[in-house]
């Protein structure tokens, strides 16, 4: 269960209730004030909600994720919190062979944000890495897509968990064992940049699935456009990372971006990453990778964490 600012329902009223009856008072009446929040997570609900979670010793981005929900033992066994919510944030799972990735569990301090450089389906992706010779190669997460031909939205935004939680891949590239081992990726299922039209492989691309950038991205303007409802899910399972694990999503690239504007998708600096911690996407830490690349819609969703 995700609670978030603008979330109006029964399990905010719980929320609320609870905040009260532990001293984070959120019950003043007056115009703009807390009391006309009943059943409506707003300003000051998250105001007090991150004043518990720092109390607590939790990430106080005002966000109740199953963390913060579990921490306030509120959690119960009432089955229809455990049903599958349309859209985002319902955990499917392919789960590679053993030996197909590294166990762990290990603390997680970065978030990687990669494509796959292939088609839209996140189950075959992730079946793929298991046929393949290469090793433990993966990320935990792969975000499905349009189909590049056609736009077709099968597997538009369904996202799959390849291995379980806690657990790694190699998906870095950089012989940097630290970061494999402490971080968590997200493949998103798009071919990167086209040319004349085409990708990598030659695949001619629907024109609703082409995007145009205003300046040029390592050699390339036009790409392989994310979809909304791929940027919708990014963001929703990004948040829900940042509670699980505790990493600091605002930290890194969405920084970055504040100060260089789209050149912050640019910025390559293996150490620099290693020593701050936060969201990054592949091309911060190879030089010869495009994944993520600056569409604007994906960059508001990263200024907006």
């Amino acid at each position: 269960m995700i609670l978030k600012k603008g979330i109006k329902s029964k399990d905010v009223k719980v929320l609320q209730e609870y905040l009260n009856n532990n001293g984070f008072i959120i019950t003043t009446s007056g115009p703009g004030s807390p009391g006309n929040e009943t059943d409506n997570f707003g300003n000051m609900t998250e105001l007090a909600v991150k004043k518990w979670q720092k109390a607590n010793g939790l990430k106080d981005d005002g966000v109740i994720g199953p963390v913060t929900w579990n921490a306030m033992g509120l959690a119960t066994t009432d089955i229809t919190e455990s049903q599958p919510k349309p859209g985002v944030l319902n955990i499917k799972t392919e789960f590679l062979p053993k030996g197909e990735y590294l166990a762990g569990p290990t603390k997680k301090d970065w978030l990687y944000l990669h494509h796959t450089a292939g088609w839209d389906n996140p189950y075959n992706v992730i079946k793929s890495w298991g046929r393949d010779t290469r090793g433990s190669i993966a990320t935990e997460f792969v975000l499905g897509g349009p189909k590049i031909t056609d736009g077709s939205t099968t597997w538009d935004g369904e996202l799959v968990q390849a291995f379980p939680t806690g657990g790694y891949g190699w998906h870095l590239g950089t012989g940097n064992n630290l970061m494999h081992r402490n971080s968590v990726g997200i493949g998103v299922c798009n071919f990167g940049w086209l040319k004349d039209g085409k990708t990598y492989v030659n695949t001619l691309a629907h024109e609703s699935q082409i995007v145009t950038l205003s300046k040029s991205f390592r050699g390339y303007k036009t790409w392989h456009r994310y979809s909304d409802k791929q940027i919708s899910v990014l963001k929703d399972w990004i948040l829900f990372i940042a509670e699980r694990d505790n990493i600091d999503v605002r930290k890194g690239l969405p920084e970055l971006i504040k100060s260089k504007g789209t050149d912050a998708f640019d910025f390559f600096d293996v150490n620099f990453v290693t020593k701050n911690p936060g969201l990054w996407g592949h091309t911060n830490v190879r030089k010869d990778k495009v994944d993520m690349f600056p569409q604007q819609e994906l960059i508001d969703m990263l200024l907006s964490l």
